[in-house]
């Protein structure tokens, strides 16, 4: 048999075609690269400066780490850094598992299912503080609304703000009503993009609806999971504004957090400790979504 030539051999196989340059020129980044190092390089440089400095508006004094070393040992920062992790794990939590729940329930055959998305989901539009507000007034333990309702079944409602115990729980319910809109709304995204054709195997092999469940919306939807668990995360941890319109912290530091510790030193003109908090916030928010998210995308591994 004979051997093809060398010529034919290179008419048969294609000339790779050179790699084509993008039409945009690398200057056209410049613009996002400018805004990028404004709103987030510089101020993150500088914090990291002035969280090793006593500074006020018009003067600064190097002092290296000692605002760091007074910051863990002030029982209450520290005491916010405590409620900034019980107050990020609850709300996520919460959030995913009511999220899936909801969105299971809005993505099946049932009447008024728009509708019923659309309730769920407005308290995201609504104002922060103007949540806190309302919610303030409701859970007042004498005239609030919530109580009363309770007393008509002659239950003696707590102090939902005002106890020490309830006071963080009470807000991180109140966080998850209000951001419950958002999980379900991505999870919802992610179960009807799931292939009917998974579900009707499943219903063929004779899987019943929590099997299906189990083995097939749970799984398939592991992309939405994602995403709701970093953004609630990120979310709980750096919460401010419904903390501070609701209880200021209070009944004492009972339901401080990081955010709300640091903006009550930079009221009392503590600017470098409340700057070595900022540092430590950014520095807490790192170390737990970085190594949460790598674990979360992880791909499995196939034999």
């Amino acid at each position: 048999m004979a051997l093809a030539s060398p010529a034919a051999v290179a008419i048969a196989v294609p000339a790779r075609r050179p790699a084509q340059r993008s039409p945009y020129p690398t200057w056209f980044f410049l613009p996002a690269a400018i805004i990028y190092a404004v709103l987030f390089l510089v101020p993150t440089l500088a914090s990291l400066f002035f969280s090793l400095t006593r500074w006020t508006l018009f003067n600064w004094t190097f002092i290296g780490l000692d605002n760091f070393v007074q910051f863990f040992r002030e029982p209450f920062l520290v005491q916010g850094l405590i409620n900034t992790l019980i107050y990020a794990a609850l709300t996520s939590g919460l959030k995913v598992v009511l999220g899936l729940l909801l969105a299971v329930f809005l993505t099946s055959e049932i009447m008024a299912r728009d509708f019923l998305r659309s309730v769920i989901f407005f308290p995201v539009l609504v104002s922060t503080v103007g949540v806190g507000i309302t919610f303030t007034v409701l859970m007042h333990p004498t005239t609030g609304a919530i109580n009363e309702t309770l007393a008509l079944f002659g239950i003696k409602g707590p102090g939902w703000l005002t106890d020490p115990r309830l006071a963080l729980i009470s807000v991180a319910l109140v966080d998850v009503w209000k951001g419950l809109g958002l999980a379900t709304v991505i999870y919802i995204a992610g179960i009807v993009s799931i292939p009917q054709d998974f579900y009707e195997a499943a219903k063929i092999d004779g899987a019943n609806a929590f099997q299906r469940f189990w083995n097939v919306t749970l799984p398939l939807a592991r992309p939405a999971t994602i995403t709701v668990v970093i953004l609630s995360l990120i979310g709980g941890l750096r919460s401010f504004d419904l903390i501070w319109s609701m209880t200021r912290g209070g009944p004492g530091f009972t339901s401080d957090v990081l955010a709300s510790v640091i903006y009550k030193q930079y009221q009392a003109g503590f600017y470098g400790l409340s700057t070595a908090g900022n540092v430590v916030l950014f520095i807490l928010v790192a170390i737990i979504i970085v190594p949460v998210s790598i674990f979360l995308n992880r791909k499995e591994r196939t034999p």
